[in-house]
């Protein structure tokens, strides 16, 4: 069957009208990935990602697929909303898909499912990117998280903030672990504990971030400013807190992380960390077609870690007198 519909100008067309009714009755799909072994290559790759609606991956897969264009490659894109079950679709995607090698860009997944990828029956060539997967060989292309939220903070610090709070992201996510980290870990060594109530709980999205405004104005002592885990929650923050008379940067100093189009343009414009993403996509893209076209020598898992940029713009200052 997978002769016929491989090349379908050897049947003849009665022979065509069957194969056509067997498939509609048994569902059967062309095994993209065998096939592309008896050819050797399919030139495509598969950028796997945790949610396509997140404009922080648009620049990303931009660099990706220009990268990969200009190597010879195609790309898929594969929108990861299975759950638990994510690695194992990722197994089916990989045998069901025309793609040599997988980019992943989500570090949530089960990384002894995930290794299995890597090993035969499937040895499919991987690449992390954005979020790591620490100590399972993987090759990795990252940002300094948590050295740029210490960063993020000193700039506060030097500021004369010395009551800061943080807005999490997922507490499941590697990324929000390391700026909760680099975060906490600057404010111990300047000597400035941080109270458990100035750190609220989110999850990368504005809604949690107009939550912790909520949160943060019950407080008998507030912090004089707050580092939000993304651009996203840092303006739902402030939505939030303008609600309530609450205003940036005359009451409170906001810093956030990534540096989305939006930072620059809201009101007041966002201090933040700039991630370089275009970068990122291209080196990890690069990495991964190298890996594939065996120009890259095999040493070990490799990686690369990029440095972020602060960009000072009007959502912080100096402490408002007597804050509250």
């Amino acid at each position: 069957m997978s002769r016929a519909l491989s090349r379908p100008d050897r049947v003849s067309e009665g022979t065509r009208a069957r194969i056509a009714e067997a498939i509609h009755v048994t569902g059967y799909t062309l095994n993209q990935a065998a096939r592309s072994l008896r050819q050797r290559s399919a030139h495509t790759i598969l950028v796997a990602l945790p949610d396509i609606r997140n404009q922080f991956f648009s620049s990303i897969l931009d660099a990706i697929e220009r990268e990969a264009t200009g190597r010879g490659y195609g790309v898929l894109v594969a929108n990861l909303y299975f759950g638990h079950e994510t690695a194992r679709r990722l197994q089916d995607y990989m045998l069901s898909n025309r793609a040599d090698g997988l980019l992943l860009l989500d570090g949530s997944l089960n990384p002894e499912t995930l290794k299995a990828i890597t090993l035969p029956p499937y040895s499919v060539p991987l690449v992390v990117a954005c979020e790591e997967i620490p100590d399972h060989g993987f090759h990795t292309v990252v940002t300094d998280n948590a050295q740029a939220a210490e960063r993020v903070t000193r700039h506060l610090l030097d500021l004369g903030h010395t009551r800061i709070g943080h807005i999490m992201g997922p507490e499941t996510n590697v990324v929000a672990r390391d700026r909760l980290a680099g975060f906490q870990r600057t404010m111990q060594q300047e000597g400035h504990p941080v109270p458990a109530e100035w750190v609220f709980r989110g999850n990368f999205e504005m809604a949690s971030g107009f939550a912790a405004a909520a949160r943060f104005v019950s407080l008998t002592e507030r912090p004089t400013a707050m580092f939000a885990a993304n651009d996203e929650s840092a303006i739902g923050f402030l939505s939030g807190l303008r609600q309530h008379g609450i205003e940036c940067p005359r009451d409170i100093s906001v810093v956030s992380f990534d540096d989305l189009s939006v930072a620059a343009h809201y009101t007041p414009p966002l201090t933040t960390m700039r991630q370089p993403r275009e970068t990122l996509g291209r080196l990890a893209a690069e990495m991964l077609i190298d890996i594939l076209e065996g120009t890259e020598p095999q040493r070990g898992p490799l990686r690369i870690v990029l440095n972020s940029e602060l960009i000072v713009r009007e959502s912080t200052g100096h402490p408002a007198p007597q804050s509250h």
